[in-house]
């Protein structure tokens, strides 16, 4: 289906990535359930939180997909098909997921030792979860398994059943998997360039451009800054530039557990592209306090480098970000709770500069407790949605 289709009643929700011809032979299983698909008019999450404290539960964007969180709360279950990317969803699924932010609040809450948002709605909805794709290994299934548990955790769902299905895309009505595409790889020269890509969508004052611009500064062969929102209408034509570049600097926000939408859809696109050896970075960071919960979105960069034949070579985690993206511009990035941010950052920058392997690095802020970290963010929280003019009852507002 293009688009989605809204009912009256609670019902079933499926979201997919199928294309209209693969949909209708599948559709009958989902017969009177609601169903949601990216149909190309689907814009990718900003970043605004707008759906947090000024339109509570509802996106901003008015593009047909703003009441996703309250499409998933009216659903009895929800089943979500997506060819396997990563670990995870693909750019497309991931896309929808990034929109349901509002299903959501912004304030935290410790479950289960964790930092997670606070339901909007008093429900434990259940998600059965379908991946199709080639065969997979052990290890690319227990990804993706972890995967989708992480993204339940923190939309306040529960994973009822994951299964693997075994074709290129979706098996055709006979059973047989669609042909593969031809490899179309042809080798370029490498241009020695270095480049930062900054995937958020925010402003030039976001976390991921703010840590970009500090990254940049320590090292020795000055890098080009590209923000992804500039070429979000025309990532083809990225992918085409960034084909010829030998090291990428992935800096990335934590968007539901894993990689923005556009930056997934970025790396499907590199994936098909020619190109050289190139060695992959991360600086990812995000708002919750334990860093531990980026471990998904770096394994996703990990998979997508082996898909490539690229070097991946690890990066650094930065948690509590708005934190500390507050704190290093006011303090030098090396005192209080940035202490081990800057740590790490240096020690990104060495290997960058080296062009060797960091590993996977994992900053929190340093001697700051998580408690105070929770009190003051949600603290913060219903003090910018009174400067929006709602109350407190209007913040905890459900569709």
């Amino acid at each position: 289906m293009g688009g989605m289709r809204y009912a009256g009643i609670a019902m079933n929700l499926v979201i997919h990535d199928l294309d209209q011809e693969k949909w209708e032979k599948y559709s009958r299983d989902y017969s009177g359930w609601n169903a949601v698909t990216d149909n190309g008019a689907m814009n990718p999450c900003i970043g605004c939180f707008s759906c947090w404290n000024r339109t509570p539960g509802k996106c901003a964007i008015n593009d047909g997909y703003d009441n996703m969180g309250s499409l998933i709360h009216n659903a009895d279950e929800v089943v979500v098909i997506s060819k396997y990317t990563y670990g995870g969803f693909s750019g497309s699924v991931k896309n929808v997921f990034d929109r349901c932010l509002g299903y959501v609040l912004p304030q935290f809450e410790v479950i289960r030792h964790e930092t997670h948002h606070k339901k909007r709605y008093d429900e434990d909805k259940p998600f059965t979860f379908i991946f199709y794709g080639p065969v997979l290994s052990d290890d690319e299934k227990a990804s993706a398994e972890r995967y989708v548990r992480a993204v339940c955790d923190n939309i306040r769902g529960h994973v009822k059943g994951v299964e693997f299905r075994v074709c290129d895309t979706v098996p055709d009505s006979n059973g047989k998997p669609a042909a593969e595409e031809p490899d179309t790889h042809i080798p370029v020269h490498s241009s020695g360039k270095t480049i930062l890509l900054n995937g958020s969508m925010r402003n030039i004052n976001g976390n991921s451009a703010k840590l970009a611009r500090k990254l940049a500064g320590k090292l020795r062969s000055k890098p080009e800054i590209i923000d992804l929102k500039n070429y979000i209408k025309d990532l083809q034509k990225l992918s085409g530039d960034l084909s010829n570049v030998n090291t990428i600097i992935l800096c990335v926000p934590l968007y539901v557990d894993g990689l923005p939408s556009q930056v997934i859809r970025l790396m499907e696109l590199l994936e098909s592209y020619p190109g050289e050896q190139k060695q992959i970075y991360v600086l990812a960071n995000m708002g919750l306090y334990e860093s531990s919960q980026l471990v998904n979105l770096f394994s996703a960069v990990r998979q997508w480098c082996g898909k490539c034949g690229y070097e991946y070579c690890g990066g650094l985690g930065i948690s509590a970000g708005e934190l500390l993206g507050t704190l290093m511009e006011v303090i030098p990035f090396r005192l209080g709770a940035t202490r081990n941010a800057a740590k790490g950052m240096d020690a990104l920058a060495d290997a960058v500069n080296r062009g060797v392997i960091v590993g996977d690095l994992y900053a929190e802020p340093y001697r700051f407790p998580r408690s105070l970290y929770i009190w003051i963010a949600n603290t913060n929280w219903n003090r910018t949605a009174k400067q929006n003019g709602l109350s407190p009852k209007e913040l905890y507002r459900r569709l």
